[in-house]
């Protein structure tokens, strides 16, 4: 209670944080924020050349919605799994990037890590628009369940936000964490059925692995999109259960790890 007191003492400069984001992001480029647009668009056309053509990968048929093409597949993946990489990397970063404000000046330190959260929420919402906008001309039912969408979203920002809380105090005492942190996070990328159909792993591998890949957060949270969006149809409700439990966990183990270690963050730095 004494930190969400404290962040909300500090509402001011958390927004004020997150403008500097927006503000900064694409600052002085041609293309400005279409950036954010263009690059999951170039890695689904990556993807859907070397696995869809190369190696002949299908993508499942949309139940009810009926779609079928790869690359839509790869585009409901590929985004939301972009906005949880991008909400850990850039929290990791937070701290360590503001070294001068956290020794000099008495705020609220969360307040750096959740603008970030905040900022990659936005960005995120562009992109969300464009998949929903491409389904919705694909054929997919989705207008009905653009509100479970949303909350899905917002589960998404809380299940990564606690993890990028714990990462950023981190770092400070563990420097070699960023770059442990890109092999943790490659590996997680192929953990999650991102640009394969998890159905593909049927049989491959032992049950207790297979049962730890199916209930790995972000492949639920990517199941749960896939089926709003490419399928047009509502997530299964133990889905959504594991997912507001995982969200609650990482929120809570997040703020208690800042609130232990932030004391000696001025220290470190």
């Amino acid at each position: 209670m004494q930190q969400i007191k404290e962040i909300a003492n500090s509402r001011n400069l958390l927004w004020n944080l997150t403008l500097r984001e927006l503000r900064s992001k694409y600052r002085r480029s041609v293309l400005g924020w279409s950036w954010s647009l263009l690059n999951p668009l170039a890695q689904m056309a990556i993807y859907t050349f070397v696995f869809g053509l190369l190696f002949g990968a299908k993508a499942p048929t949309g139940d009810p919605s009926g779609v079928t093409t790869y690359g839509l597949y790869l585009l409901t993946g590929i985004i939301p799994w972009g906005f949880f990489a991008l909400i850990c990397n850039v929290g990791l970063q937070s701290i360590l990037s503001n070294t001068n404000l956290v020794r000099k000046v008495a705020f609220a330190r969360e307040s750096l890590v959740l603008s970030q959260v905040l900022f990659c929420f936005v960005q995120f919402s562009i992109e969300m628009s464009l998949v929903c906008i491409v389904l919705l001309i694909a054929g997919s039912t989705i207008l009905p369940w653009l509100p479970v969408t949303v909350l899905l979203m917002i589960l998404m920002a809380c299940f990564a936000g606690g993890i990028a809380l714990v990462l950023s105090v981190s770092a400070v005492f563990f420097r070699d964490l960023p770059y442990l942190w890109t092999i943790i996070n490659q590996l997680w990328f192929f953990a999650t059925p991102v640009i394969y159909d998890p159905k593909i792993i049927d049989g491959k591998v032992p049950s207790a692995i297979q049962s730890i890949l199916h209930w790995n957060p972000t492949a639920v949270f990517i199941r749960s999109f896939r089926a709003t969006t490419y399928h047009g149809t509502a997530p299964k409700l133990v889905d959504v259960g594991a997912l507001f439990m995982a969200a609650i966990i990482s929120v809570l183990i997040g703020f208690a790890t800042f609130n232990r270690l932030k004391r000696r963050l001025a220290e470190e730095l």
